[in-house]
């Protein structure tokens, strides 16, 4: 895969040394590892492993950044790959996230803004789950990308639901390895790399924010339109017609092939037996702007063939998407999506403002310097319901 400019990553470990992480990746055939310190309480991971720089083997070839999982029981975790100094706190709003008795120090947007301001970059792992603040970090651009780590229905449509609203979110695998029952890149992002470019850290997490991507439970996967790649848009000038070609294989038997368009699968091919190979060729009309992606897996995709981790995860990869721009700049809009981004936004603002543990003014002086915390707390929040709000108005006729 290499040769080929693919180059594979875990989106996301815990608990291993940094030696430790080099000695099982380079085991595993695995080019980065996303090492992540995080809290439990009073416990904080991996302290002494974090240097604000990436470890490299001495061939080239094998990575390992540590980096940080920051998160909070209600609105959600956040990954930030490519730290160069700590984005405190790493936890908050109490158990089991933060420390017992803890208060709300911060949103997952701060976070993100930390991070992207030291040239970071910011993924939302096991995406959506906890559904808190995901959608105020999609509608305000904050995520560089999404990370699925099941095989689940769910997982999948919410990932669909908002590509059609027009949302262009690259799509990454990792294990959140946090025992031996999982091997390091059980799940893992494969990110294609330009040949004019050195295998590095950042230009992996580049290829990454390019969505030229797909997440591989095993399956190596190849897929493009009219003879552009993953991450890509194909322009069009009206409604016509696209050459799609896809192909996977694997060392374990897959069952099915499917092109996806706009979330519903619109070509496949399958072998009830089982295969190494499975390739796809056909034409597919377009009337619109729209996203197409190709994945494989079981014969009823969603029957998970289960590997033999602790989780027992599915067999399955999945591409991002290549987009197709039907006469004029790629755009989507989905009225239901819209509508239940907002409903999610108006949740947190309800939980920030009766739910969420925030102390009096006088007992406290935040690290943000600004008198009011509760209005420090619901600017991304605002930000958010603001530019959904727009959307919604700009697409009514």
């Amino acid at each position: 895969m290499n040769q080929r400019r693919w180059f594979s990553g875990d989106s996301h470990v815990h608990f291993l040394s940094t030696q430790g992480a080099h000695t099982e990746s380079q085991g595993e055939d695995l080019n980065v590892v996303n090492l992540l310190q995080s809290q439990w309480g009073s416990l904080f991971t991996n302290t002494e492993d974090f240097t604000g720089s990436a470890s490299i083997q001495k061939n080239g070839n094998n990575i390992v950044y540590v980096s940080q999982e920051n998160r909070q029981h209600f609105m959600g975790h956040m990954i930030m790959w490519g730290l160069k100094s700590p984005v405190m706190p790493w936890c908050s709003d109490g158990p089991s996230e933060a420390e017992i008795g803890g208060h709300m120090e911060t949103t997952l947007a701060h976070w993100a803004d930390a991070a992207h301001a030291q040239g970071g970059y910011v993924i939302s792992p096991h995406f959506p789950n906890p559904n808190g603040e995901p959608a105020a970090l999609v509608a305000t651009g904050r995520l560089d990308g999404v990370e699925m780590l099941r095989q689940t229905k769910v997982n999948h449509l919410e990932y669909y639901r908002y590509l059609n609203g027009g949302y262009r979110l690259p799509l990454v695998g990792g294990t959140d390895k946090m025992s031996s029952d999982v091997p390091v890149g059980l799940y893992r992002t494969y990110a294609q790399i330009p040949d004019d470019q050195e295998f590095t850290y950042d230009n992996w997490c580049k290829a990454v924010v390019a969505g030229r991507t797909f997440l591989s439970g095993g399956p190596i996967m190849h897929f493009s339109v009219d003879g552009q790649e993953v991450g890509d848009t194909v322009d069009i000038s009206g409604p016509g017609t696209v050459e799609v070609e896809a192909w996977a294989e694997s060392i374990l038997p897959i069952y099915s092939l499917e092109i996806m368009h706009n979330g519903r699968v619109v070509a496949s091919t399958q072998n009830p037996n089982g295969s190494r190979r499975l390739e796809i060729k056909t034409s597919l009309k377009i009337d619109d702007h729209s996203w197409l992606a190709a994945r494989t897996g079981a014969l009823d995709y969603y029957d998970i063939i289960e590997h033999h981790d602790v989780w027992n995860r599915g067999v399955f990869a999945h591409t991002s998407p290549i987009y197709v721009a039907c006469g004029g700049g790629w755009e989507m809009y989905d009225a239901a999506t819209a509508q239940y981004m907002l409903t999610l936004v108006e949740g947190d603002l309800a939980y920030i403002r009766e739910t969420a543990g925030v102390r009096p003014p006088a007992s406290i002086t935040h690290h943000h310097g600004e008198s009011d915390h509760r209005a420090y707390l619901e600017r991304p929040f605002l930000e958010a319901q603001e530019a959904i709000e727009g959307r919604i108005r700009s697409h009514r006729h």
